[in-house]
């Protein structure tokens, strides 16, 4: 721990070129250690402001003109504070946060630090309980400046810089009858159609993805699978072999059970059997498939 004393950290050992011009709350800053206090050590922007880093956080490798990387937010007096911890989220992005708290003026969600996140009443659309989660984004209130959470956002409909087949990041966020729909790279709007779906997806799922079109109406169809790839013939082999050479299905097998077991449709999976017979890899029976010996 870097002692609790007051210690002016001579300026020309500052490297302010490498550091934040300035802090940008919500985000990860580079910040200079710049002097000791009792409650911690104070680090600075190029643009010499200043923001503690608590004595909870601070080890002794942090010496004196040392760079950092540090999360910024507010404390309960509005001041700003430093913390090496990783929030869930950063600002304007999205996430899948558990409510922990509510209140008249709105409800507080766990952004991974050991402040609270509100999300006031005016940024609901729907009811929040407690225990329950949400899929929200993370602002800064224009009056106060502060890290809210809202769930009254909107999705760019200008799409830059992505082609089909382009591997993304997605955030499951709501099921309509064709399938879930999902935020893109934290930017946009997609779809993944439940034809296109062979594992489990649940609300608040970060995947990675692809790309399948890019509609005229400026959303995205997603994929789970890489486009174009087929389905590998040793995932259904080596399934078999785990268990035991010998599994209870068939080109007849219901489509659930196959997209259950395997991960793959029904028709990939039937595809997949035939290759296999015709590489005498395995024998197909009336009720199973099993490793030929």
């Amino acid at each position: 721990m870097i002692e609790n004393q007051e210690e002016q950290q001579p300026e020309q050992q500052v490297k302010e070129q490498i550091i934040n011009e300035r802090i940008y709350v919500g985000e990860i800053n580079k910040l200079a250690v710049y002097r000791k206090s009792e409650p911690g050590i104070y680090l600075i922007s190029e643009d010499r402001e200043e923001v503690l880093l608590p004595n909870a956080y601070v080890t002794n490798e942090m010496e004196l003109g040392s760079f950092l990387d540090v999360f910024i937010y507010t404390d309960s007096e509005d001041r700003l504070v430093a913390t090496t911890l990783d929030p869930y989220l950063y600002v304007n992005e999205y996430a899948y946060l558990e409510i922990v708290d509510t209140a008249a003026f709105g409800a507080f969600v766990d952004i991974g630090l050991p402040k609270d996140i509100l999300v006031p009443k005016n940024k609901q659309r729907t009811i929040f309980h407690k225990g329950h989660s949400k899929v929200l984004k993370m602002i800064l209130d224009e009056k106060t400046d502060r890290l809210i959470a809202t769930e009254k956002w909107t999705l760019d409909s200008n799409i830059k810089g992505l082609e089909e087949r382009d591997e993304v990041e997605i955030l499951v966020y709501s099921k309509t009858p064709l399938g879930y729909k999902v935020i893109v790279n934290d930017l946009y709007d997609g779809m993944i159609f439940h034809t296109e779906i062979f594992e489990n997806v649940y609300f608040g799922d970060r995947k990675r993805a692809y790309i399948k079109k890019i509609r005229d109406d400026n959303k995205l169809d997603i994929s789970l699978q890489e486009i174009g790839k087929k389905v590998k013939d040793d995932k259904v082999y080596e399934l078999l072999v785990q268990n035991g050479g010998k599994m209870d299905f068939t080109y007849k097998s219901d489509a659930e059970d196959i997209k259950k077991v395997f991960g793959v449709s029904k028709k990939a999976f039937k595809a997949t059997l035939t290759k296999l017979l015709n590489d005498d890899k395995i024998v197909l029976e009336s009720n199973c498939i099993r490793v030929k010996s």
